[in-house]
Parts: structure tokens; sequence; C-alpha cells
């Protein structure tokens, strides 16, 4: 069947694409793309913590056995984070009588009640597919210590007006931070 003048192939779209689908900048994409967003915002949930990869979680999964429902909790560290959206899921690892056992959660999923994040884990790649090899301790990721950077800075804090050190009574949580710093240094020697 030959086709039409609205049906033209254009030399400049990639092979197969045909005017009005869904190639960007096609005519009629962006109204259909807004409706296709406004429909995705209405089922994506709001109470998700901020999780990378590295992280050690508690997955809550909504299992369905006949007409009774139960929460069971996959504990895992986070290997994969991948999409974004509805569409965005995580790759959870954890170990079960020396086996590893990795299981993909959608996160916006009805069947995901909720995350929690125990532990947030020092990654520097976006894949921690190598964790796969490692046994033993040597699977374990350096845990991301927040805030110590802030403490350390208090710790010799300045008042900005005259220049002058902060008593130690009015630093705060800070002069703790101290001693408890050189507490674990006495017992390491």
């Amino acid at each position: 069947m030959p086709r039409t003048s609205v049906e033209t192939f254009d030399k400049t779209r990639p092979s197969g694409i045909m005017p009005g689908s869904a190639f960007p900048g096609a005519p009629g994409t962006t109204a259909m793309n807004a409706i296709i967003r406004e429909i995705e915002q209405s089922h994506l949930k709001s109470d998700l913590p901020h999780i990378n990869v590295g992280d050690t979680v508690d997955v809550h999964v909504r299992i369905i056995e006949g007409t009774k429902e139960r929460i069971q909790i996959f504990n895992g560290v986070v290997i994969k984070i991948q999409s974004a959206g509805v569409t965005r899921s995580i790759t959870v690892r954890r170990i079960v009588a020396n086996e590893g056992v990795e299981r993909v959660f959608p996160m916006h999923s009805p069947k995901v009640a909720r995350i929690e994040v125990k532990r947030h884990g020092d990654a520097r790649r976006a894949r921690l597919y190598y964790l796969r090899e490692r046994v033993g301790k040597k699977r374990r990721l350096r845990d991301r210590r927040r805030g110590l950077e802030h403490a350390a800075v208090q710790i010799g804090a300045k008042r900005a007006d005259d220049d002058q050190e902060v008593p130690p009574d009015e630093q705060g949580d800070a002069a703790e931070v101290e001693v408890v710093e050189q507490d674990e240094s006495e017992d390491k020697s």
C-alpha cells in the first residue's frame, strides 16, 4: 500500500520512525508527554527515604497468601539503583546460608510497604557488582559518617565578631565529640 502525504518517510529520523510516533519532537508528543507525566505523578510515593548505592536497607514487602496479607522484611545492601520516576527500582543483595540472594524492588510499587535505611555505606561506584565475588568481612562497606566534619570545625570555632575562641560551654555538643575522639585514641594505644 503506498504511503500518503501525511505518512511520508523522513530521512532525518531513525529508521522505522514515522511522523506522529513517540519520537521526540514529533507532532503531538509534547501534549501526550504532559498527560503521561501527570498520570505518573499521581502514582509516585512521597514517603520514600533518600537511598544511595551502598546503603543497607530493610524493604518491607507485602505478601498475599490466599485471603491473608503479611509483611516480609528483606534486609540487604543496595547494589544498583535504576531508572527514574514510576519505573525506579533498586536491587538489594543479601547473604542467606552462604548464598547471595539479589532481589529487584520497584520503589513505587504497592507491594513495597516501606523502605528503611539502616546504614549509609560509602560507595564510589554506581553499581556494586564487585560485592558478588567478595566473601566474609571483605564484603562489608565502610560506613559513611555524616556530620563529623561539622563537629571537627566547631571544636576550634571562633566568633566572627571579635575573633575570640568560643568557650566549651557555648560550643554545645562539639566539646563532647572532642572528648569521645580522645577516648578512642587512648584505647588504641
